[in-house]
């Protein structure tokens, strides 16, 4: 593929950054990748690996004469790092990110910048537990969703232009307005980690159960629990804390459903139970269909996700 921006800026260099630079790399996407981490260590380890073709020691140097800048840090410090590069930006450069709630991240981004940068928020739905600049893949992207929050950004061959990046590294792309990407994210990844969390908690704290049963016995379902519950404990911490609405609207619906399942499990009332997991059965089936997974064991993922 044709080069699609010459000079693309990472800012944060763990899990996406990295897939991102190699994804680049593999379709011939970007003339030249600079990359940025707070940390030293992660500095050293990107420039060992060759992550980046350039490891800059502040944002405001590998943002400079940068095409697109992508923010790769967590959602709570991104207002800051927004104001940090904001007077090394090149005019008519694009900025957008990758963080996992969208309203949030535009409130504490979008007033640093200026008038002459397109800040196009984005979210790859894609991710593994690990992460780090040794973790990422090229293929991490592929045949995975990608959402563009493009509401709001008057230049729309901006718009058209990270979505072919996206689409060059694999992925197919979306659009919709921040709010409905949050609700939407909500039901999909947020409270499914959240439940995650909470699930690993309980057999943490349930002391009839030994350390060593539970994870001798770990069924699929538990073991799952786990995969999930070992994300990134910053990332998290910050969606939650900045997706907080619709969060709580979708653990409110949760309970409910979770109350009339108890009911029934009460009650004794099979025909409920089973009318329920048939109909959460062909979600399943849904995503499979959909090309998001396949029907294979262990959640048909490789030794990578």
């Amino acid at each position: 593929m044709a080069v699609i921006y010459q000079r693309v800026a990472l800012i944060g260099l763990g899990l996406i950054a990295g897939s991102m630079s190699l994804a680049m790399r593999r379709a011939g996407l970007a003339g030249e990748i600079t990359g940025y981490a707070r940390s030293a260590e992660t500095r050293a380890i990107a420039t060992e690996t060759g992550l980046v073709d350039r490891v800059c020691e502040s944002a405001a140097a590998a943002v400079e004469g940068a095409d697109l800048v992508v923010l790769c840090v967590p959602v709570g410090v991104m207002g800051a790092v927004a104001a940090e590069i904001a007077p090394a930006l090149k005019a008519g450069a694009t900025v957008s990110d990758v963080g996992s709630v969208k309203r949030a991240v535009i409130e504490a981004v979008a007033p640093h910048l200026p008038d002459t940068v397109d800040f196009i928020p984005a979210h790859p739905l894609a991710g593994t537990e690990h992460s780090g600049p040794r973790s990422g893949f090229a293929e991490l992207f592929d045949n995975r969703w990608c959402i563009l929050i493009s509401d709001g950004v008057r230049n729309r061959p901006a718009v058209d232009r990270l979505r072919a990046l996206w689409e060059g590294m694999g992925a197919h792309v979306d659009e919709m307005d921040a709010d409905h990407h949050d609700l939407v994210l909500a039901v999909t990844s947020h409270t499914p980690h959240l439940i995650a969390y909470t699930m690993v908690g309980v057999a943490d704290d349930l002391r009839r159960v030994t350390d060593s049963e539970v994870i001798k016995y770990s069924a699929a379902g538990f073991r799952d629990f786990t995969r999930i519950a070992a994300s990134d404990p910053t990332m998290w911490r910050d969606v939650f804390l900045n997706n907080k609405d619709a969060t709580l609207e979708i653990l409110g619906r949760f309970t409910e459903e979770l109350f009339a399942l108890q009911r029934a499990i009460r009650l004794g009332d099979g025909d409920h139970l089973h009318d329920y997991f048939t109909r959460t059965r062909a979600i399943r089936r849904g995503i499979i269909d959909a090309g998001q997974d396949t029907a294979a064991p262990n959640f048909g993922r490789g030794s990578k996700g």
